[in-house]
């Protein structure tokens, strides 16, 4: 097209003088009419600010929902726990889950960095095998036959304890 306006010829006004189109340097004294173009232009200039504002306050979003959700894990835990257990005041956090033959270990005080006690919940149950489990449990506790571990393991699957 541009090359087509080489062979476009004009005459000019003020000194009419012969020039081509594609020489010309086109003003105008009033306001173009606004195209869809401008339009166009004026509505990503609006959206590049927004994005930018919200860049800015980005972190503080997403650490505001980090709070809520972690408020929301102690009342999570809470509901998927036996009922009895929920009734207990220990912080969900210091609360794992063991299943069999103790249901729960409360590592008491944990999430505060201060264990004070460590205790083994389980429920009631009318398993006789189980409750036979958890009386060598608690035999085991009562007479100090326990003995703390380290145990390492490779990538490989080798396990070394300390």
């Amino acid at each position: 097209m541009f090359q087509q306006f080489k062979t476009i010829l004009c005459v000019c006004p003020k000194c009419d003088s012969l020039l081509r189109f594609s020489d010309l340097h086109l003003r105008s004294k009033g306001k173009a009419p606004k195209t869809w173009l401008d339009l166009y232009g004026s509505k990503e200039q609006k959206i590049d600010m927004q994005e930018s504002k919200f860049e800015e306050k980005e972190e503080e979003i997403r650490e505001k929902a980090r709070q809520r959700g972690r408020a929301k894990v102690p009342i999570l835990v809470r509901q998927s726990m036996d009922k009895q257990f929920a009734k207990l005041s220990y912080d969900p956090y210091d609360i794992k889950p063991l299943l069999h033959p103790i249901d729960f270990v409360v590592f008491d005080g944990l999430n505060n960095k201060s264990l004070d006690n460590i205790i083994l919940l389980s429920t009631n149950t009318s398993n006789n095998n189980l409750k036979t489990l958890q009386k060598a449990v608690a035999n085991a506790v009562d007479n100090k036959q326990y003995d703390w571990k380290v145990a390492r393991v490779s990538i490989d699957g080798k396990i070394e304890y300390e």
